[in-house]
């Protein structure tokens, strides 16, 4: 395996710092306090070509790779994980999507806008009670002449308040189970389409997460994606590529607590030396350093495998269930380093606890990536 990036993997990392750096960390501490929708740098996110990543140029892409794509997630999470969430559901659930599966019209319709950034998408699987069980699916899309009609609530939807499209899985046929599952575009404005109230979250504070609820909404035939009873599939293979981008925005919270920690046990003293000097403190950051070090390699070796064409579900199952797990716990020892510091907003390692703990639930529960690596090996 060649460890070396290329001239544009280490350009797009070091855009992605710089960005992270100069744009991102002003006002990080502030939008998490107020729970504010970062819309502004999701513009300038766009202008970077960072909201469509893996997009070919033709509808509005940059045309770039999956691992430039973990990287730009890595940099701008270590910054702030609510803007990483956001950029991964545009790039890995709503926009990969439609560009493997959507037809000619509804890349020209939908996919070139939410590519370059003009709009935001939304992907709504999660249910009231289809959370891990994605299959069981009570929003339904009956089908009247050239339209479907929607009814259903939807859960737990990132992007849902400040989206202008939505990609919403419906059963179409009941009595298929997830075979009777289909995937339909439903855009902002739609009459009967509704936004609940925003959540109020542990951590990715300024991520917006909403419950939809759709009343008689009639969207035509055309916006159904792919074939009817395609959409569990459509979403399980969708949420593959999802994977990666949650355990890159995992790498990134680990990452910065790192960081966080050496350069906190450097500078604070204890019995007139710095605490980096106890044997204690350095077996700590030692520890997390392996650790985040071996979340990297499963991360990167995932956006590879995808990148050279091969079957990546449990390699990208590894990554988000390893990254997810190493992001707690180095949340938990960067705290443990700062002492009575890390406990509080003034320092950053509380807010990195807060926003860690999602990235073991949200697109796949660790659990859920348990039987996916499981099932891999024992079929």
């Amino acid at each position: 395996m060649d460890f070396q990036f290329s001239e544009i993997h280490e350009m797009i990392r070091e855009t992605a710092r710089k960005f992270a750096k100069e744009r991102v960390a002003p006002g990080t501490i502030e939008r998490d306090e107020r729970e504010e929708f970062p819309k502004a740098i999701v513009k300038e996110l766009a202008e970077l070509g960072f909201m469509g990543m893996m997009v070919p140029e033709e509808w509005g892409g940059a045309g770039l790779d999956a691992l430039s794509y973990a990287l730009a997630v890595e940099e701008i999470s270590k910054v702030d994980a609510s803007v990483g969430v956001i950029m991964s559901v545009n790039n890995s659930l709503v926009c990969f999507g439609l560009n493997k599966e959507g037809s000619q019209l509804q890349k020209e319709r939908f996919l070139r806008d939410l590519a370059s950034g003009r709009k935001l998408g939304a992907f709504a699987l999660s249910e009231p009670e289809a959370g891990s069980d994605a299959s069981n699916q009570r929003t339904t899309a009956v089908r009247d002449g050239d339209s479907y009609i929607l009814n259903g609530v939807k859960n737990w939807i990132t992007n849902g308040s400040t989206a202008d499209i939505v990609l919403v899985m419906a059963a179409t046929d009941k009595a298929k189970g997830a075979k009777g599952i289909s995937t339909f575009i439903l855009e902002k404005g739609t009459p009967g389409f509704t936004v609940g109230k925003k959540e109020r979250k542990l951590g990715i504070r300024s991520s917006d997460t909403v419950s939809l609820s759709l009343t008689d909404c009639r969207i035509p035939a055309a916006n159904r994606v792919g074939e009817e009873g395609g959409g569990f599939k459509f979403a399980m293979k969708t949420l593959e590529g999802g994977r990666i981008g949650i355990a890159a925005q995992a790498l990134g919270i680990a990452q910065a607590c790192l960081d966080a920690s050496t350069r906190y046990a450097k500078e604070r003293k204890a019995f007139d030396h710095p605490i980096a000097e106890l044997q204690a403190i350095q077996f700590k950051i030692a520890d997390m350093a392996t650790s985040v070090e071996a979340a990297r390699m499963l991360v990167y070796r995932a956006a590879f495998l995808k990148d050279s064409g091969s079957p990546f579900g449990p390699e990208a199952a590894m990554a988000k269930l390893f990254a997810s797990k190493i992001a707690v716990q180095a949340a938990l020892e960067a705290i443990q380093i700062h002492g009575g510091y890390g406990y509080v907003r003034e320092y950053l390692v509380e807010r990195y606890l807060r926003d860690a703990k999602i990235t073991e639930i949200y697109e796949g529960t660790s659990e859920i990536q348990k039987i996916v690596i499981a099932r891999s090996l024992l079929k």
